[in-house]
């Protein structure tokens, strides 16, 4: 009889797991801690995945610590995404070698790309960087030109286990099967003019990823005309909501925290900043000001959503409580309120979404000078460059195992200690441009560079 039921409930449980595992229509599964890195940055946007031992120095050169490497054809800054046995990209293909302009300069002209581009979403075993699937999502030329440090797919996937979207821009939204590939539903967005509102000729390409959470997929399109917030059912594509947005062109994905049972997307922007109600798209909390190219994404750690933008009159660090309501912009000249708990004027990133590593937010800028802050007072720690100058710094960091990672756009991957003090424990070239951030899964590191994707371990 115990044997009986002893079965019996092993195929309840077989049954269960099926009922959840399979199919576009079942239930969402949340991601393991340390494991699944479901979205740009990984869960919540923290860029930080602990409980495993991550590496300090590799050599893709003699292959110390490099597990695999994979090559990616076409020009993409998408960040990979980690599910189950899976790691995922997406990349724009025109066959050619696209032009890709790296290093600090203040070039905003356009890179026009009217060669047909592939756009295509790539699958691969997490295990030996094998080819799972590839889909192609569209083809042809670029309804957009893009900045040339940009590229046609910049926008990283998001997964909630069983559907996985890809934000094209102008291109479309799509919605695959994740373990095979298959398409389930495609958004036509229209044209999506992102480019420098104070120069509209200077077009720079979209950039912001999609998000997924409770059964939606949240796109923030701030854009030249008609900029907007909108929630699509992850299961069929159908628009929930969609609110309007009186903002510039930002390039920046929002963030969705739920602060006491309600779910609110965090939006950075420079007319506006805000909180959204997830289910119903209604304005909770909003602030103006800033820099007027917003780019980094809003991090949220211990009851404050922090926000950083740069470029025009500010580089501003903002920590805004959680719970905050109404209009919260504080008066000219003012570093705080009663919502704004402390702010920084002049240290902000402009590229940079900067990371929450216990109790410490970094903030480095694109130049590599790197400003470390309590979190809960705002009283900086220390402000020192982590190179010697010369490179660019547009990847944001990711952090494991008391460890931060730092991308150079020159190609090296450098490994900091945590702490109130800067320790730069190694430097680690790629040997190729770097722009996207990386992923992080049980302590492999997942690289995307210019033409490969790089999975980076400790044996």
């Amino acid at each position: 009889m115990t044997s009986s039921l002893s079965g019996l409930r092993r195929a309840c449980t077989l049954a269960a797991s099926v009922l959840v595992l399979s199919g576009p229509g079942a239930a969402a599964q949340a991601p393991r801690p340390g494991v699944d890195w479901p979205q740009f940055r990984g869960a919540q946007a923290s860029g930080v995945a602990e409980g495993f031992e991550a590496p300090v120095r590799w050599n893709a050169e003699t292959g110390e610590n490099i597990r695999w490497t994979t090559p990616i054809p076409g020009l993409g800054h998408s960040s990979p995404i980690v599910w189950g046995d899976l790691v995922c990209v997406t990349t724009a293909d025109s066959g050619e070698d696209d032009e890709l302009k790296v290093g600090l300069y203040g070039d905003i002209e356009s890179v026009a790309n009217d060669q047909p581009q592939q756009w295509e979403v790539r699958c691969l075993d997490k295990g030996t960087g094998g080819e799972r699937w590839t889909a192609v999502a569209h083809q042809g030329v670029p309804a957009r030109a893009r900045h040339p440090k940009s590229s046609h797919a910049s926008s990283t996937l998001a997964t909630d286990g069983i559907h996985l979207v890809a934000m094209f821009g102008s291109e479309g939204l799509f919605a695959y099967e994740i373990d095979t590939g298959r398409e389930l539903w495609t958004v036509d967005l229209g044209v999506l003019g992102s480019g420098y509102f104070r120069a509209p000729t200077a077009l720079w390409g979209f950039a912001a990823s999609p998000v997924i959470h409770d059964g939606l997929v949240v796109i923030q399109a701030d854009i030249l005309r008609g900029s907007f917030l909108a929630a699509f059912d992850v299961a069929t594509g159908d628009q929930r909501w969609r609110v309007d947005r009186d903002d510039v062109p930002t390039w920046s994905t929002p963030t969705v925290h739920v602060v006491n049972g309600r779910a609110q997307i965090v939006v950075n922007g420079f007319r506006h900043i805000g909180g959204y109600d997830l289910k119903t798209g209604d304005e909770l909390w909003r602030m103006v000001g800033g820099g007027d190219i917003p780019t980094p994404t809003p991090v949220v750690s211990d009851g404050l959503i922090v926000i950083t933008n740069a470029h025009g009159n500010e580089a501003p660090i903002f920590a805004i409580s959680e719970g905050a309501s109404g209009d919260i912009t504080p008066p000219t000249g003012a570093l705080s309120n009663d919502d704004l708990v402390w702010s920084q004027r002049r240290d902000g990133a402009y590229m940079q979404t900067p990371i929450v590593y216990d109790g410490i937010l970094y903030n480095c800028r694109d130049n590599g000078v790197l400003s470390a802050y309590e979190l809960r007072t705002g009283r900086r720690l220390f402000q020192a460059r982590i190179d010697g100058g010369g490179s660019g710094f547009t990847a944001s960091p990711v952090a494991a195992d008391g460890k931060l990672y730092f991308s150079s756009e020159d190609g090296s991957v450098y490994v900091l200690k945590a702490g109130p003090n800067l320790e730069v424990l190694s430097e680690n070239p790629m040997g190729e441009t770097l722009m996207a951030t990386p992923a992080l899964s049980a302590g492999v590191l997942y690289i995307r560079t210019r033409g490969h994707l790089v999975a980076v371990g400790s044996e």
